[in-house]
Formats: C-alpha cells, structure tokens, sequence
C-alpha cells in the first residue's frame, strides 16, 4: 500500500470504546462541549492518518512490551495516545490512553492482544 492512498478500516476494541468513554466525559467535565467536540474532532483525525499510514506510529511500547506489532499515535493538542495493530485490511484500535497514566501497566492488562487482527 501507497502512504496516504488507500485507507484501511478502523475497529475499536471495547477497551478503547471504555477509554474513549472516560476521556470524553472528563474533557466535557472539565471543559465543557466545546473541549470535548474538539478532543473527538482531534481523535477522528487521527484515526483517519492512522488508516492512511499505519507504519507511521511509534513501535517503543511493542517493543518495550514485547508486542509484535503494536504502534502508538499521539492526538493532536492532546495528551492522548492511541495503541493500535495493523491487519490486513484493518486497524485495531487497542486502547486510547492519557500519557501521563502507567502505560506499560495499562498495557498489560486484560485485553491484551495476542497477535495482529485477522484480515
């Protein structure tokens, strides 16, 4: 696949639904709509480059972690990470973490995966 060609799909696993979940009712919490309209617009954003070039993300957490194939992308005016495989066809978004949070612990938890999507 040509950088920026083609797009892939993107599939949200319940961990990152529940991240996401969290993260938008602090910013709508703390900031009102309009922080958390633009936090959603920032992450939809992402999603999209991400689908667009999947090899762009940073592999340190996979590697650190032992996890073939895991990248992150930073969000946009954003301190927030999303973790994501890359499948044949798909993108899988694993978690969307705040940075300042434990990562390698958050990383570890119950939902990690066990190998890249299907295609």
């Amino acid at each position: 696949m040509t950088a920026g060609t083609l797009s892939m799909s993107v599939i949200l696993r319940a961990s990152a639904h529940r991240d996401l979940e969290q993260a938008v009712a602090h910013y709508l919490e703390e900031g009102g709509s309009k922080v958390a309209v633009g936090f959603i617009d920032a992450l939809e954003t992402a999603f999209m480059h991400i689908a667009r070039n999947p090899e762009s993300g940073s592999p340190r957490y996979g590697h650190e972690l032992n996890l073939a194939g895991l990248r992150s992308w930073l969000v946009t005016s954003h301190p927030y990470l999303i973790f994501y495989l890359e499948g044949q066809a798909v993108i899988d978004i694993w978690r969307i973490l705040h940075a300042r949070r434990d990562i390698p612990e958050c990383l570890r938890g119950n939902d990690r995966p066990a190998s890249p999507p299907p295609p």
